[in-house]
């Protein structure tokens, strides 16, 4: 089972699209530059064991979790990712460490692992940053006499450009996806007060002055729909699950900040796993019905002090913390049922620490007692304010701009939120040894593990891999074979590992496999 009932801990994983830039070179194509940045990574040193191309066999973008799928004729060029496979400009890689490393239109993208836990999806995410540093630093050889690649971990450019942070977590395909749009809407509304990374300027193009939660509430026009680089929606139907079909769905979401916070991480993916986990019980009661989702979420995000209050269906006008608190009490009274007691201590370890971040940082926002070191756009309007009293800037000051750029500059020791976090003012979670071991080595927990293995352990052996396969090459003539992995916890280390250390060549895997 890939969702534990009572329980944060489900299959999940963050993708995330890096903004890239060469300083002094506007004009350069972003489109040439990723691929640079992809390439020379798996090219490079180390890189032969990052060779493994994608494998796009069974990919559907164009299925629609309501009930159908979108014609090809009609589909935005951005909604055919099954065929990109075909086009030379795009670099797309498999990684050692189980992760997807390639040009998303015109951004490097690093789509983490499968993991089971909040906690481990920072530590790989983490991990991204870390890789896309590195291949940054190869794409910009001054041997070549190529430019300095500079990569953002963010999601604007301030300019009117936007870039995803996906979120996937597999949910029941019993749960009917109308629930899900229904009663998940109103939380991912609301949840940018805890998880936000905060953004100067108000609107696409940053047209009016101020500071915002989130950096991508302005860039959504639609509660549900397909697509997610136009008509963006709060809820993507997208129906692509990457696994056992009749049996799981992926949520594909789009919605979510990039996060340089570990707290602001560990709320957004574990807060909205006990949301998933309540919403497939069937026992949310009294779920809240925004009059204007997309309304909503603009309003919550355009308000640093959190009192905007946004209308209900019923009349009623609830503030985002609010919001938040009806989610909160109904998770908690869900897991009581569940566990027979109560969820601070009758859960999993990793449950009780989101559930006491949730309500820790919902206190100290509540209170006005200060919670930057936890909440993301908080520390960074912080940083700002102080430059703001300092130089008297007002909100349209083109350094405060620059600032909210450099706040997410991926080169080790640029990034201000780095350097704050090393300085002890944005708590950290994860420490950095996790973090770099996570950079070479897939978790342990799920599928990415055997998929990770076979290219540590057989790189010039395979062809391509997937989230659902690994294509495989015995080298000795025949068809190339193609090991399914659809379901997510069936190649975890504990299930495969004696089987690979069985076998020091593909050939071996291969012969054992067909023999069963």
């Amino acid at each position: 089972m890939a969702v534990e009932p009572g329980s944060v801990r489900r299959v999940m994983g963050i993708e995330t699209e890096y903004g890239v830039t060469v300083p002094g070179r506007p004009l350069l194509d972003p489109v040439v530059l990723s691929g640079r940045v992809v390439q020379h990574y798996a090219a490079a040193g180390h890189g032969r064991r990052h060779r493994a191309r994608w494998d796009y066999a069974g990919e559907s973008p164009l299925e629609d979790a309501r009930g159908f799928s979108l014609s090809r004729a009609l589909a935005h060029e951005s909604q055919l990712t099954d065929e990109w496979a075909d086009d030379p400009t795009v670099a797309n890689v498999c990684l050692s460490n189980g992760a997807r490393l390639y040009v998303d239109h015109a951004h490097p993208e690093y789509s983490s692992p499968e993991v089971t836990t909040p906690r481990e999806a920072i530590t790989w995410d983490r991990a991204g940053e870390i890789v896309m540093a590195e291949a940054a630093r190869l794409g910009s050889s001054e041997e070549a006499g190529e430019p300095p690649i500079e990569v953002y971990k963010n999601n604007t450019d301030g300019k009117g450009a936007s870039y995803g942070t996906h979120e996937n977590y597999l949910v029941s395909r019993q749960t009917p996806f109308e629930r899900i749009v229904e009663q998940l809407s109103p939380f991912f509304v609301a949840r940018q007060i805890i998880c936000g990374a905060g953004r100067v300027g108000i609107g696409q193009n940053s047209e009016t002055p101020g500071y915002q939660l989130s950096s991508r509430a302005d860039f959504f026009e639609a509660r549900v729909g397909l697509e997610t680089t136009f008509r963006r929606p709060i809820i993507n139907t997208r129906d692509e699950p990457h696994s056992t079909r009749d049996r799981y769905r992926r949520l594909h979401v789009i919605i979510g900040d990039a996060n340089l916070s570990d707290v602001s991480g560990l709320l957004k993916l574990g807060t909205t796993s006990l949301v998933l986990g309540l919403i497939e019980s069937g026992l949310m009661t009294d779920a809240p019905v925004l009059a204007d989702p997309v309304g909503a979420l603009r309003q919550i995000s355009h308000d640093p002090s959190l009192q905007a209050c946004v209308e209900l269906v019923d009349g009623r006008r609830l503030t985002g913390l609010e919001l938040l608190r009806v989610y909160q009490e109904q998770v908690h009274r869900h897991l009581t049922q569940v566990l027979d007691g109560d969820p601070l201590t009758a859960a999993d370890a990793d449950t009780v620490e989101v559930l006491k971040r949730w309500g820790e940082v919902l206190d100290a926002l509540e209170s006005g007692s200060g919670a930057s070191a936890q909440v993301e756009w908080l520390a960074k309007r912080d940083l700002l304010e102080g430059y703001r009293h300092r130089d008297g800037l007002a909100w349209d000051d083109p350094r405060l701009a620059m600032i909210d750029v450099q706040w997410s500059h991926g080169t080790p020791g640029k990034g201000l939120a780095r350097r704050l976090e090393a300085r002890g003012r944005i708590e950290r979670l994860v420490g950095e040894e996790e973090v770099r071991a996570a950079v070479g080595s897939a978790p342990p927990t799920t599928r990415a593990w055997f998929r990770g293995e076979c290219i540590r352990r057989y790189p010039g052996s395979v062809v391509a891999a997937s989230w659902q396969s690994v294509l495989l090459d015995d080298g000795d003539g025949d068809a190339l074979r193609r090991i399914g992995t659809a379901e997510p916890l069936r190649g975890t280390r504990e299930l495969t590992q004696e089987l690979l250390d069985r076998h020091p060549e593909a050939s071996g895997l291969l012969a054992e496999l067909a023999d069963h």
